[in-house]
Order: C-alpha cells, then sequence, then structure tokens
C-alpha cells in the first residue's frame, strides 16, 4: 500500500483512484480484508452489544435547517393487521454514514473521477448500495477525546471549536493503551450529540448549532487516516471535522460560495471522500460505548455496519453494532 506522500504523484495529486482501481467504487471498505474483519471478530468476549445509532427521530429540528422532520404513519386494513411507511425521511438526518457520491472536489470531480454531469438523480456509481450489499464489519476503536482532557485537567466544551490533530489523536490512542493493526473504523467522540441531544426542542431553536470539535483540516489529518489504514471514521458531532472551518489546508481556487445548502470550502470532507474514498460517519451513538470502555479499559470492539441497500443512496442511517 503506497503511503500518503506517495499520493502525491498520483493523479490526480493525494487520491487513491489508482489504489484500488478506476472501476472502484467501495474506497477505504477495501482495507477491510476478509483476514481483517476474521480476526476483528475474535474480539468478542463478554457478548456485551451496543447500538450505535439514535433514533431516526432525535436531531429534530435538524441542526443546519437543511433536513425536514421524518412523517411516519400507521395504517390499517383490518383489525388485525398494521403497516406504516414515512415520508421526508432524509438518509443523513440522524446517525448516517455518507456514501462516496455525497461530496466532490471542486477541482477533480467525485471519487474516482466522477463527474458532477454525471452524479445525476438516475445515476447509482458511488451509492450506498455498494456497502450495503456485503455490509462493513471489522475492528472498531474509540478515541474519547472529553475523558481525555478531563484526565489531563484540561477544559473541555463540546459545543466549542477544538481542531483535533494527529499529536492529540497519538496521545488518546497512547492513554487508552490503542495500537494500530490497519484496516480499523475509528470511532471518535467528542461528546457533541449528547449535549444537544440534552437541550428541549425549544432550546434547540432559540439557542441554534454553531460550533463543534472533530478532526483538524489539516494534510496531516489525511496523511495519519491513509497510512493508518483506516477503513471508516465516525464521530458523534456534524462532520466528524471541527465545524465551523477555520484554519484549513483545503481552501481551493476553484472555491465559491453556494447559493444554497452547507459551504463546504476547505473542509476535510472534499479530499476525505473524493480524492481517497474514505468512509465517513456522522452523529453515531457514541455515550454507552464510551462508558463501557472506560470502565473496562478495552476501547476496542468487533463492530459491524449495515447500510440500507438503497441503490444509489446517497447516505443511510448506519445500522452499527458494537460487540465487546
Amino acid at each position: 500500500m503506497p503511503t500518503y506522500d506517495e499520493l502525491a504523484s498520483a493523479e490526480p495529486p493525494g487520491s487513491s483512484w489508482n489504489v484500488f482501481g478506476r472501476d472502484d467504487q467501495l474506497g477505504t471498505i477495501n482495507f477491510l480484508t476478509p483476514e481483517r474483519v476474521a480476526s476483528a471478530a475474535r474480539l468478542v468476549r463478554t457478548g456485551r452489544r451496543f447500538g450505535l445509532d439514535h433514533p431516526v427521530t432525535a436531531f429534530e429540528p435538524y441542526p443546519t435547517g437543511t433536513r425536514r422532520p421524518l412523517e411516519h404513519t400507521v395504517f390499517s386494513n383490518n383489525t388485525w393487521h398494521r403497516d406504516d411507511w414515512v415520508d421526508s425521511f432524509y438518509l443523513q438526518s440522524s446517525s448516517q454514514i455518507d456514501a462516496l457520491r455525497h461530496i466532490g472536489h471542486p477541482e477533480h470531480g467525485f471519487y474516482n473521477g466522477l463527474s458532477t454531469e454525471e452524479n445525476t438523480s438516475d445515476s447509482i456509481r458511488l451509492g450506498i448500495q455498494n456497502w450495503a450489499g456485503p455490509g462493513i464489519a471489522g475492528r472498531g476503536v474509540l478515541l474519547d477525546v472529553p475523558r481525555f482532557f478531563a484526565q489531563q485537567g484540561l477544559s473541555y466544551d463540546s459545543s466549542s471549536t477544538i481542531a483535533i490533530g494527529t499529536d492529540l489523536l497519538d496521545e488518546i490512542a497512547e492513554s487508552q493503551n490503542v495500537s494500530w493493526h490497519g484496516g480499523e473504523i475509528l470511532l471518535l467522540r467528542t461528546a457533541w450529540a449528547e449535549d444537544y441531544l440534552a437541550k428541549t426542542p425549544e432550546k434547540r431553536r432559540s439557542d441554534p448549532w454553531k460550533q463543534s470539535p472533530g478532526l483538524a483540516q489539516r494534510e496531516s489529518t489525511l496523511r495519519w487516516l491513509w497510512d493508518h489504514e483506516i477503513s471508516l471514521v465516525a464521530a458523534d458531532n456534524l462532520a466528524v471535522e471541527a465545524d465551523p472551518v477555520i484554519d484549513s489546508d483545503f481552501r481551493s481556487p476553484a472555491d465559491a460560495p453556494p447559493p444554497t445548502g452547507v459551504d463546504h470550502s476547505g473542509m476535510l470532507h472534499r479530499p476525505l471522500l473524493a480524492l481517497l474514498g474514505m468512509a465517513l460517519g456522522e452523529l453515531w451513538k457514541l455515550d454507552e460505548l464510551a462508558a463501557d470502555c472506560a470502565e473496562d479499559g478495552v476501547y476496542e470492539c468487533f463492530l459491524t455496519c449495515k447500510p440500507l441497500n438503497i441503490p444509489g443512496g446517497v447516505g443511510s442511517p448506519p445500522n452499527a453494532i458494537a460487540f465487546k
């Protein structure tokens, strides 16, 4: 496997497009080899299980204001029958995993060269079905940011912008006696979701989201994730990365504020999804797993993730479970 620095000579620079093949639609999920999955399964020792999905309605009203509340209707055709359907079900409105067609790069397009013109509502290329079919399974490793800060006697505010760099990732891993073998599913706990969900809907409206801790928008972050062969990185915040973007290595001359929606200028999403093909999970439920890890000192688990099998889906609830 080439190092991240060796990808500098790739076309386009910093991309993995020729590593997995120009027809590839799995991206870094390729790191989850059968041997690594089998090894991860042996981590199940106690049988304790932790669901990592919040309810699909948990984050209403949605912090960015871009997704409407879900409408769930139950009906019956006779006395002993029930059925239901949902309307306005935004697949990324709660715990989610982003498909590779989600975010493109303004200079290079979407992963493996899919152009914005080709990435239409009728296309299924790079859709979530590529991961849903076989499912995702491997060794999960949780890094607990707020507990590390508390152990070090440092102040921590989950509603502030804290850019988590590679040095901090290494320090947390060392404090938790975590080692890396390649192919890990990295779980980053910031406690943002816990604090947001503790607010009433009225409080969420009157005191809207503005900031959250997350990965630093630095090239060193890409290097760390790629060279560790992280297969998927998931966090309990809105974007995995720090929000808003304050200081970034990824501003592009092609940037222009969009007429609507979120401005992705400078975000890690662009090089992670479009160039490296790295799977991203957001708003995962990590509090109970983190508490158990703190209690027994074991920060690794066997983790499964089964997105909805929606051809061309841009995202999905992860349906993720951690087994210890």
